[in-house]
């Protein structure tokens, strides 16, 4: 595989930009036999690259046998149709990229699904892409679409079908999933949600604090769907963690739009936990994406602790910080060692017995609500249930 990386970024993020688009690159099930740079001047419109650098990376291509190349940017249709025609391979652009792990990881049935609209929303806008018998003309007694008409536009229709589908159903879920939000908030269920750039730690993280054995892989996206426990963080106190998708930047807008049920989740939180890879030289830029992605979703004000992990590679010891009225802010640990942990579960229990804004605590269940949650707490999240979300 050939993989391009665009040199119009800041000097500072260039090798970390190139580095990530490796990780995504062997992530999707790729090897990379080159990789080429290119600083711009300006975007051509027609190839994204001048003409110069298309031809370096079409006879590399033919020299070193690759059959993709992968741009890390957001091509036009046009350009990767363009580039495709030159270079004589497969193109990929971020976004594809991206969308293609999501597919491959995607394992509960709404995460597929999600997937799958995702994947459309993109498809839509690429159709004449690849398709040899699209300039064909279909028509005849008994055809259907009706006399004359070309096979895209009955591709495009049974895209249009499917996407109409799987909205409808993903609504339906989103409505299921926001009634069990409701059901917890009635039952004081505190709830915690793990965020972050993606292979940031969070589901060792996740591990540590609920005593799980979910999938935690130095790898990017290795976990999508996202899990839940119920766990005790001090005597008395107790919480319901979740572990979500790993965020990164340019995150592909089809990819928000259908995750919109699971985002909502985070908008919904009581208390966030923004796991930040602390060894990593990206750190600065990685928690930037990720705040940005919060803002985007309507999480940006839902109140959270900074979580710098992986202090065992950083060479950072154990600590906290706090911010001016001496709650704690930050908590640097090591999940995979477990230094800090206890810190953090200090952390997340003084957070639930905050009280808000109408002298209750954070986890406790209001009067009018004691009855009910007596007679169905137990049927939220039992205890080290595992149950998932999705």
């Amino acid at each position: 595989m050939s993989v391009l990386q665009r040199g119009a970024v800041p000097a500072g993020d260039r090798d970390d930009r190139a580095a990530e688009l490796r990780e995504l690159a062997r992530s999707a099930g790729f090897d990379i036999v080159a990789e080429v740079a290119a600083s711009l001047a300006r975007i051509d419109p027609a190839l994204f690259l001048g003409r110069g650098k298309v031809e370096e990376i079409a006879a590399l291509a033919a020299g070193s046998g690759a059959a993709v190349a992968v741009f890390d940017v957001a091509l036009t249709p046009a350009q990767q149709r363009n580039l495709e025609r030159e270079l004589g391979i497969m193109v990929l652009d971020r976004p594809e990229l991206i969308l293609d792990i999501f597919g491959q990881r995607a394992r509960s049935s709404e995460g597929k699904l999600q997937v799958e609209l995702a994947q459309l929303e993109h498809l839509a806008t690429r159709l004449v892409r690849g398709w040899s018998h699209l300039e064909r003309q279909r028509g005849g007694i008994g055809l259907r679409g009706g006399p004359g008409e070309k096979q895209l536009e009955l591709d495009r229709r049974m895209i249009a079908v499917r996407r109409r589908q799987l909205r409808a159903r993903l609504e339906a879920l989103r409505r299921q999933r926001s009634t069990q939000r409701r059901s917890r908030s009635r039952h004081g269920a505190f709830t915690v949600l793990l965020v972050g750039y993606t292979n940031a730690g969070k589901s060792t993280l996740f591990n540590a604090l609920a005593g799980a054995r979910t999938l935690a892989a130095d790898q990017l996206f290795a976990t999508l769907d996202p899990l839940a426990r119920r766990i005790e963080v001090a005597p008395g106190e107790d919480c319901i963690v979740t572990d979500t998708v790993g965020f990164i930047r340019d995150l592909p807008p089809q990819l928000v739009a259908a995750f919109k049920s699971t985002l909502e989740e985070t908008a919904e939180a009581d208390l966030l936990l923004h796991v930040i890879d602390a060894a990593s030289p990206a750190r600065d830029a990685q928690i930037a994406a990720v705040e940005r992605i919060l803002d985007q979703i309507g999480a940006g004000a839902v109140p959270r602790i900074s979580v710098y992990n992986k202090i065992d590679r950083a060479g950072v010891a154990a600590q906290v910080t706090r911010d001016p009225c001496g709650t704690i802010a930050a908590v640097f640990l090591s999940a995979l060692t477990g230094e800090g942990i206890d810190d953090l579960r200090a952390a997340i229990a003084a957070r639930i017995r905050q009280p808000t804004s109408d002298g209750f605590t954070q986890g406790q269940t209001q009067p009018e609500d004691q009855e009910k949650a007596g007679a169905s707490a137990a049927g939220i999240m039992p205890l080290g249930s595992g149950r998932e979300l999705f």
